[in-house]
This record gives C-alpha cells, sequence and structure tokens, in this order.
C-alpha cells in the first residue's frame, strides 16, 4: 500500500520514518516553482499596492477616508493616511475573506489530485516515500504557503505604506499609543495569526485533493466551498452555526491592536483551525491510504 517492494529473505525491513527533510525540500521546489503558485503570490502582493495607490488618490484633496463601523479592514483604513503601517492591516484584513484562502485553495486542491492526474503520484509511491510520508510534506508545504502568502501580503503592504504614507507611532484601537517599532511587532504576530488561520482552508484542500484525480476539480470544489461557508457565516438565521465555521473568527487579529489584547476570539480561532486541521487531516490520511493510484 506504501509502494514499498518486498523485503528480501534474511533482511529486516528498516524501519520507516514519518518525515524526511529531502521529500519536503523536493515538495517545496515543485509547488513554488510552478507559474501558478508565482501568479498567486503575484496577485496577492498586488493587493496592497492597489489598496494603498486607492487611498493616496482619494485622499490627495486632504480629505479623509471614513472608517466603517467593523474593527477590521475598514477601521484601519482611516489610519493609513497617518501611519503606512496600517496599510498591514488594512490588506490582511482585505485578503483574509477570499484571496488568501483561494490561494490556499488552490494550492492544497492540487496537490495529490494534481499528482494523480499528471500520472506522477503512482511513481512517488513506488519510490520509498510512503503515502503518510508524502502526505505530511505536502501538507506542511501548503502550511508553508500559507506563512509565505501572508507574508507577501504584509512585506508589500509595509514597503507600499512607507513609500506613500507617513510611518511613526502607533494608535491602537483602544486608544492607546505604542511605538513604530511595538506596532511593527504586532504586525508580524498579526501576520503569524493570519497565517495560522488558514490551516483549516489547507487541511478541507487536502482532504478535497485526495477524493479526485482531477486537480482543476479539486481546485474549484475547495474554492467553492470556501465561498459556500463565507455565505452561511452572513446568514443571520443561521446564527447558532457561525461559531463553528472555520471562517468566523478570521477577523478577530484586529483584537492584536487593543491595550491590552484581547484573547478571547483569537484563541477561538486557533482552537477551531486546529479542529478542522485535525479533523480534515485525518479524513485525507484515511482517504490517500485506500486510494488506488493505479486506477
Amino acid at each position: 500500500m506504501d509502494g514499498s517492494g518486498p523485503t528480501p529473505a534474511g533482511t529486516a525491513r528498516e524501519p520507516r520514518r514519518l518525515w524526511t527533510l529531502g521529500l519536503f525540500r523536493s515538495e517545496l521546489g515543485i509547488t513554488f516553482r510552478r507559474w501558478r503558485t508565482l501568479a498567486l503570490l503575484g496577485v496577492l502582493a498586488a493587493v496592497p499596492i492597489l489598496v494603498g495607490v486607492a487611498v493616496k488618490i482619494e485622499t490627495s484633496d486632504g480629505s479623509t477616508i471614513g472608517g466603517g463601523g467593523g474593527e477590521g479592514g475598514p477601521a484601519f483604513i482611516a489610519q493609513i493616511t497617518n501611519n503606512g503601517l496600517f496599510l498591514v492591516f488594512t490588506a490582511l484584513a482585505a485578503t483574509l475573506p477570499f484571496f488568501l484562502p483561494m490561494a490556499i485553495g488552490v494550492v492544497a486542491g492540487d496537490a495529490v489530485a494534481g499528482e494523480a492526474n499528471a500520472g506522477t503520484l503512482r511513481y512517488l509511491l513506488v519510490a520509498p516515500a510512503g503515502r503518510t510520508r508524502l502526505l505530511l510534506a505536502k501538507y506542511a508545504t501548503t502550511l508553508t504557503f500559507c506563512l509565505v502568502a501572508t507574508l507577501v501580503v504584509a512585506v508589500s503592504a509595509l514597503a507600499t505604506g512607507a513609500l506613500l504614507f507617513p510611518l511613526g507611532e502607533v494608535t491602537t484601537i483602544s486608544g492607546t499609543r505604542m511605538s513604530f517599532g511595538e506596532g511593527l511587532l504586532r504586525a508580524l504576530l498579526i501576520a503569524l495569526v493570519v497565517a495560522v488561520s488558514l490551516i483549516g482552508v489547507a487541511a478541507l484542500g487536502l482532504f478535497v485533493s485526495t477524493l479526485t484525480s482531477s486537480g482543476i476539480a479539486a481546485m474549484a470544489t475547495t474554492v467553492g466551498l470556501l465561498i459556500t461557508v463565507q455565505i452561511l457565516d452572513q446568514i443571520p438565521q443561521l446564527h447558532g452555526l457561525h461559531p463553528y465555521f472555520f471562517s468566523h473568527y478570521w477577523l478577530s487579529f484586529a483584537d492584536l491592536m487593543r491595550e491590552p489584547i484581547y484573547w478571547d476570539d483569537i484563541i477561538k480561532n486557533l482552537q477551531m483551525q486546529g479542529l478542522y486541521a485535525a479533523v480534515f487531516g485525518s479524513a485525507a490520511w484515511a482517504r490517500f491510504g485506500a486510494k488506488d493510484v493505479m486506477a
């Protein structure tokens, strides 16, 4: 089942390790060399630039951007003209509901199904990789993409904010002020929380990828499920189910800009992501273990 050959008589089978750095490096290289991956990262990098330029044009006559009623992106966007660091928070809030998870869904959905469609999956399993080890390497690669994609948005936003707007002390949601250095650390912490917020989508996409041999079908299904959950999370009549949707607490990262930090919703978000990762990661492992890759 793992694709390993028979053990010669009189020789002991070497215990199979669940993790090898070489396989992980190989998966990283394959994923980040694809034009599709680079295009996704390019789109994500462009979003903060577009937001920053739009705000700059809108405020070129000395007017201000009005904040919305929430405490996520709309509230942050009103502060961009005073401090370019707020473009990082705004860009993450703007990309998290759709652009970031869509990119993760594309990469995760193609992880196994793409190999099966290309006919390379069977050769990977003929090599002494093993199904569990291969699946772990693909999930770790997807998680790495989660982090890289989030940092691309944050770094692009920081560079754009520094070029177009002044930098300085940061005013928190609570009204207190902190130094630019401390604000930069908060921005890094927010980026890490956003990256972790995507591990549930990564596990879901990997599970869907084990159900089909079509990479396009897996990617489309994952993105479709993502959109469906986002819509359901906005229906008031389903408020009792909202806390169980993986996207419900995504924008809780705004609480990291309070003084003191309000951790309750952030912890609920991390717990929910861990639950989705455990459930769909286990489902992906069970399905992949039984998958007929020779068909």
